[in-house]
C-alpha cells in the first residue's frame, strides 16, 4: 500500500529551487521520514545514495577526517557502490543527529557542491541540537512531516470519498451517500491514528489486533528513547509527564496541572522533561492566550497550557481505549471527555496554519478550545465529539469579541449560520479552505 503524502509537493518545490541548500526532514520517531525520502528519491532521481549513521556508525570517520566535499563524495561514492552524480543522485543521510561532523558538513555542500541534491532525516534532531550540537545556521532547508492526516489516510482507502471531498466548494449539505461512508472512514481513522505502520495494518491487511500491537511498539520504543538518549536524571521525571497524558486530557479543563505528573511536583522540577518531549516531537503544547488580538504571541500566558500527543491513534493506544468502541455508535470520540477528538482536530489545524493554535478561557465562565489566525482575522474554535453542540463558549465569545467567523467541529453536517461555520469532523483538513471561500462569498 502506498499513502500518497501531501509534503511532496514541497519536496518537489525544494528539489526545483534555484536557492536549494540541502534538506533536513524533521519529524517524530515512526512518522515515514525514512520511507518518504526514499520514495521520492525513486520518483524523481536515478538512483539514491543512502547512509544511515544509526546502523552504520563507520561512516562517522569519513566525516572526521575531512570537510573537503570532493573527497566525502568520493568516499560515499565508493561505499554505495554507484557514483553520485548531480541532479541524477539523491543523496540521503539517516539519523544525521547521530553524527555531527555530517551535520557541520551540510554547509560545505551547500558552499561548495550546490549542484547536489542532499536530504537528511533525524527522528531526535530537535533534542540534539538543543543538546549543544553545532549546527551550520543558514545553510539548510526544513520541513517537517506530521503523522498522516485523516485525508491522506482516505486517499489510501477510498480515493473517490476524497475526490468528493475536494470537489466540495459550497456550504450545501454533504449527501447522505456520501456522510455516512465518510464517517465510517473517520471512525477508523481514530483506530490507527496517523502512524503509516499502523495504517497499512488496518487498512491493507485489515488486522485491528495487529494495528493494535504496531502502536503498542512504537510507544515502547519511544519509551526506550527516553534512557537512551536522555540524562539519568531527567528519565523519570519525562516518563512520569509522558504516562500522565492521558489523566490531564481526561479533565473537563484540560490545562495541565503539574500534580497530576507526581503529587508534590513543581513546574519548575518537570518544565525540561516536557520540553523534551515537545523537542523529540512527541507533544504539541498549547498556550493560553489571554486576550484574543494580533498578534496572539504577544498575549500568552507561559504558565498555563494543553499538552496533546503528536497522534490521535498513539493517544487512544496509551489512554489503553479498546477498538471496539468504534461498533458502538460515536462513543469512540465522547470517551475520554473528547480528548481524542481535540487532539484530531488539532493536529489537522498543525498541517493547515502557519502559527500554532492557541486556546482562551475567561474564568469558569467559557473555555474556546483553540484560536488560530486566518490572515488577519483570530478565529475561535469549538470542538464537539458527536451531535451535540449545545455549548455557550462561542456565544460568550461572539458578546465579548464579535470575531468575522467561529468555527465549531462536530458530527452535525456542513453549513453556515451567519458567522458560524459547522464542518463535519471529517473535513477538519479543509478548514483553511473553506475560511477562504468565505471570504470569496
Amino acid at each position: 500500500m502506498i499513502i500518497k503524502r501531501d509534503i511532496f509537493q514541497a519536496l518537489l518545490k525544494w528539489k526545483n529551487s534555484a536557492n536549494r541548500k540541502p534538506l533536513i526532514l524533521q519529524g517524530a520517531r515512526q512518522v515515514g521520514k525514512t520511507w518518504l525520502l526514499k520514495q521520492f528519491g525513486n520518483l524523481y532521481f536515478e538512483n539514491i545514495a543512502y547512509f544511515n549513521f544509526d546502523e552504520n556508525i563507520e561512516l562517522k570517520q569519513y566525516f572526521a577526517q575531512t570537510k573537503d566535499v570532493k573527497r566525502l563524495l568520493q568516499q560515499l561514492s565508493l561505499i554505495s557502490g554507484k557514483p553520485i552524480q548531480p541532479e541524477k543522485t539523491l543523496l540521503f543521510f539517516d539519523e544525521i543527529q547521530e553524527c555531527n561532523d555530517a551535520l557541520n558538513s551540510l554547509k560545505y555542500f551547500n558552499e561548495n557542491a550546490k549542484e547536489y541534491a542532499v536530504v537528511c532525516a533525524g527522528s531526535l534532531l530537535g533534542v540534539a541540537l538543543n543538546r549543544g550540537a553545532s549546527f551550520p545556521v543558514g545553510k539548510v532547508d526544513f520541513l517537517t512531516i506530521h503523522p498522516v492526516s485523516f485525508s491522506e489516510f482516505l486517499g489510501a482507502s477510498d480515493s473517490s470519498l476524497l475526490g468528493f471531498l475536494q470537489s466540495v466548494n459550497s456550504f450545501e449539505p454533504i449527501p447522505d451517500i456520501f456522510y455516512n461512508q465518510l464517517n465510517d472512514k473517520f471512525k477508523m481513522y481514530f483506530i490507527s491514528g496517523g502512524m503509516p505502520e499502523a495504517i497499512v495494518s488496518l487498512l491493507e491487511y485489515q488486522d485491528i489486533e495487529q494495528t493494535q500491537a504496531v502502536l503498542t511498539n512504537i510507544l515502547n520504543a519511544y519509551r526506550l528513547d527516553f534512557s537512551k538518549y536522555i540524562e539519568n536524571h531527567l528519565i523519570p521525571k519525562i516518563t512520569h509527564v509522558w504516562n500522565s497524558i492521558p489523566s490531564q486530557l481526561a479533565r473537563e479543563n484540560k490545562k495541565f496541572v503539574y500534580q497530576l505528573v507526581k503529587p508534590g511536583a513543581r513546574a519548575r522540577e518537570y518544565e525540561d522533561a516536557l520540553l523534551w518531549l515537545q523537542q523529540a516531537g512527541l507533544v504539541h503544547r498549547i498556550s493560553l492566550c489571554n486576550k484574543p488580538a494580533l498578534p496572539l504571541s504577544a498575549y500568552t500566558d507561559l504558565s498555563a497550557f494543553k499538552i496533546y500527543m503528536s497522534d490521535v491513534g498513539l493517544l487512544r493506544r496509551l489512554s489503553l481505549l479498546d477498538p471496539i468502541a468504534i461498533r458502538e455508535g460515536n462513543r469512540l470520540f465522547v470517551e475520554f471527555k473528547g480528548a481524542l477528538t481535540e487532539n484530531y482536530v488539532l493536529q489537522s489545524l498543525l498541517l493547515q496554519f502557519e502559527q500554532t493554535p492557541y486556546y482562551w478561557t475567561s474564568g469558569n465562565q467559557a473555555e474556546v478550545d483553540f484560536l488560530i489566525q486566518f490572515r488577519n482575522e483570530i478565529i475561535p474554535i469549538e470542538v464537539k465529539a458527536d451531535n451535540n453542540v449545545t455549548g455557550k463558549s462561542l456565544t460568550f465569545y461572539e458578546k465579548q469579541f464579535a470575531p468575522k467567523y467561529r468555527i465549531r467541529f462536530s458530527l452535525k453536517n456542513l453549513k453556515r449560520d451567519g458567522n458560524l461555520i459547522n464542518i463535519p469532523l471529517f473535513m477538519a483538513d479543509f478548514t483553511n479552505k473553506i475560511l477562504t471561500y468565505c471570504e470569496a462569498e
